[in-house]
């Protein structure tokens, strides 16, 4: 179980961080910086990042995001949904204060 609250929950806005770590990450370079919406919680895992580099890992929160094809691509009247950790997401301020 977690050692904290998640910090986002259903119909949360949120924005994708901008990264390009050192080594191994789950983060799609196509999504990063993408706005998007959580869909759901898929349970608690600890963070592939830190499992590839040998290092302990607590499990934290992964969410399924779904962004628009056209926000990730440049075109498309679809959406995708992708599986993130948590500590790749970021609440978009942007968006919740509309």
């Amino acid at each position: 179980m977690p050692d904290h609250p998640d910090r986002f929950a259903p119909g949360d806005p949120v924005r994708t961080r901008i990264t390009d770590p050192p080594g191994h990450t789950r983060l799609p370079r196509y999504a990063r910086g993408a706005r998007g919406v959580i869909v759901s919680t898929a349970g608690h895992h600890p963070l592939a990042d830190e499992r590839a580099r040998g290092l302990p890992s607590a499990p934290r929160a992964v969410h399924h995001v779904r962004f628009a094809a056209r926000d990730l691509f440049g075109e498309g009247d679809h959406a995708v949904v992708v599986e993130l950790w948590e500590d790749y997401l970021e609440p978009d301020e942007e968006r919740s204060s509309r």
